[in-house]
């Protein structure tokens, strides 16, 4: 597995070994002890998997705040995807800042997002799945996001149409504005 590092720290791009014949494919999707080797130390205990019907549908920004933060290893299984994730780290010197990556079935990419950051994503083709583990239980009480559009993140979305939102994700808040306990070093 090959891990790459992004320009937001912690935030991580990792390429699994495909290896295939004729008969098909085979690739490990997560690997405990390769995961500890290269320094990321995790315990996810929750799979989720999500399916949207329509190009152009987006999920996100979402989050939850501490003692419930989530680090997510998301990945897409069918169709594609613009997957993001926005430093919200009070104090980071990359606060405010956004990573995104196209992933798609065929590429195999996934994207590790760690506590502290948003994490949202656009579908770029019709009928898509994607899969991601968690470390931390969903907890409604703790669930917050933030609005896909904000001007001061400036996500630069890679379709011009208006996405097809959730009531929740079209009432988010503005960076500024949005319930946030994420201190950069703690």
């Amino acid at each position: 597995m090959k891990i790459i590092e992004t320009e937001l720290t912690g935030v991580k791009i990792l390429e699994p070994n495909v290896f295939g014949d004729h008969r098909g494919w085979f690739m490990e999707t997560y690997s405990d002890s390769k995961m500890k080797e290269a320094g990321i130390e995790l315990q996810f205990i929750q799979d989720n998997q999500s399916f949207s019907a329509t190009k152009g549908t987006l999920r996100g920004l979402h989050y939850q705040l501490n003692p419930k933060a989530q680090t997510k290893l998301v990945r897409c299984t069918r169709g594609s995807i613009f997957d993001v994730a926005v430093d919200i780290r009070k104090g980071s010197p990359t606060y405010g800042e956004w990573f995104g990556i196209e992933l798609t079935a065929e590429n195999k990419k996934q994207l590790l997002v760690p506590r502290g950051f948003a994490h949202g994503f656009m579908t770029l083709t019709e009928d898509v799945e994607v899969q991601y583990k968690v470390d931390n239980d969903y907890a409604p009480d703790c669930d917050r996001g933030i609005i896909w559009n904000d001007p001061a993140i400036g996500i630069e979305w890679p379709m011009d149409m208006e996405p097809v939102l959730s009531e929740k994700d079209e009432k988010a808040s503005l960076l500024e504005d949005a319930d946030n306990n994420f201190i950069y070093g703690e």
